[in-house]
């Protein structure tokens, strides 16, 4: 009905470019709000495990209190990464990267309060809001994305969507080597993590608010209407867009397993101490960086579709190593004959993202164009929610299997399971 206004249009559709140095901006923009995600990360499931066992839960039930505080997050950027895409179609894309980072400045405080109650009922419950708010106003991805694609041309989108792993990447990076030194001016305290995301969010907000130039163009898209389930419907029976979701889901429940579970491996199997563990995803940041690096040059002479089964088959090849560490662990006579499994891991998990750097902006731009230009933020903010769907389930399970199995392999032989149905639905997409 109302569809009949909205049907896909030229590519090429009548419009001045976009402001070239948007992509700039939100580079940064993601990088920085990046770093606040890579501070609390790696310290929030040691903060949350004492003090949930403080109220006597057992060890399954502290697993899924941990899954429950990583889920949350991403339920909410499941709810609203449509939303607030279908949002800026309407209204443009600076409000709401605004009022996203403005979020993230106040929920990263309440992350940084919460930790410094003695009663653990109230400072888990405060936790768990910081959570929820945290997600509701990082759920602007698709925003970004639909930035990316008012700048560049359909030849240019894999390139572009490049940009938003790499300033993953260099966020994840920096956000807990930042938390591995800054701390030490907090004098270690717990609620430092939470105020340096708040001040890093802070940065990213007043370089949006006096750098960024609206990109959405102007009359590109008069459709009426919120975003709701029949909207939903109409993006997932777009050509190809349906199995790119289904996708793009799948795999990041896979490596969602992976990013729930690592501190706690790093912990339970080889002793890692909180500052050995910064390091550690700061190793994972840099790998995800340089993987993005590397992929732009690539999807200049290489079709999305065979960098995407690339990136699979490197993430399968990678969780099924860091299964095989952790599985190996658990042996003492691994450790009798000499085998160096800290190092294994990180060539493992090394592997591991760098598929996932490959998958991330191949699907993204495939979406991108086959997506009606006037509805790029409604689409891409659909993806984004599916991954949000796949970051609630991924590290749920992830926990629970991790807390249920003294091996610690289940989380990453369930990955590599699911990473296999990837491969085949990735072996039917089109690349045009």
């Amino acid at each position: 009905m109302s569809q009949t206004s909205e049907q896909t249009q030229p590519a090429a559709a009548s419009a001045e470019p976009a402001p070239r140095s948007a992509l700039l901006v939100v580079f940064l923009t993601v990088f920085i709000d990046l770093l606040g995600f890579g501070i609390v990360l790696p310290v929030m499931p040691r903060q949350a495990e004492p003090l949930l066992q403080e109220l006597g839960l057992p060890p399954w039930a502290v697993g899924t209190m941990i899954g429950v505080l990583f889920s949350v997050f991403s339920l909410m950027q499941f709810v609203f990464s449509p939303f607030w895409g279908r949002v800026s179609d309407m209204i443009g894309r600076r409000p709401i990267l605004l009022l996203s980072l403005s979020g993230s400045v106040v929920f990263y405080a309440l992350y940084g309060y919460a930790v410094t109650f003695s009663s653990p009922k109230l400072a888990i419950g405060l936790m768990l809001a910081s959570r929820i708010g945290a997600g509701i106003a990082g759920a602007s991805v698709g925003t970004a994305a639909a930035v990316i694609a008012d700048c560049t041309t359909p030849e240019k989108r894999a390139r572009g969507m490049a940009l938003i792993g790499i300033a993953f990447g260099a966020g994840f990076t920096l956000g807990p080597l930042i938390a591995y030194f800054g701390l030490a001016a907090f004098d270690q305290q717990p609620w430092g993590v939470g105020a340096l995301a708040s001040l890093l969010s802070f940065i990213a907000l007043c370089l949006a608010a006096t750098v960024f130039r609206e990109t959405k163009r102007p009359g590109g898209g008069k459709s009426k209407g919120f975003f709701g389930p029949s909207r939903m419907l109409s993006v997932l029976r777009m050509p190809q867009v349906g199995l790119l979701v289904l996708t793009y889901f799948l795999s990041i429940f896979a490596f969602a397993n992976f990013e729930a579970t690592l501190a706690r491996l790093t912990e339970q199997a080889f002793g890692m101490t909180d500052d050995a563990n910064f390091l550690v995803f700061a190793f994972i940041g840099a790998v995800l960086m340089v993987a993005g690096g590397s992929y732009r040059p690539l999807a200049s002479r290489l079709p999305e579709t065979r960098l995407l089964l690339a990136g699979v088959t490197m993430m399968t090849l990678g969780l099924a190593g860091i299964g095989a560490v952790a599985w190996a662990a658990t042996r003492s006579e691994a450790m009798s004959v000499g085998l160096s499994l800290p190092n294994w891991l990180y060539v493992a998990a090394a592997i591991a993202v760098f598929g996932f750097a490959f998958v991330n902006p191949s699907v993204s731009a495939l979406i991108s164009k086959h997506a009606d230009p006037a509805r790029q933020g409604e689409v891409l903010g659909v993806n984004q929610s599916f991954a949000s769907l796949g970051r609630i389930l991924g590290p749920f399970v992830g926990s629970v299997l991790f807390s249920v199995h003294a091996s610690r392999t289940l989380p990453f032989a369930t990955a590599v399971g699911v990473l296999f149905v990837v491969a085949v639905l990735a072996s039917r997409l089109k690349n045009d």
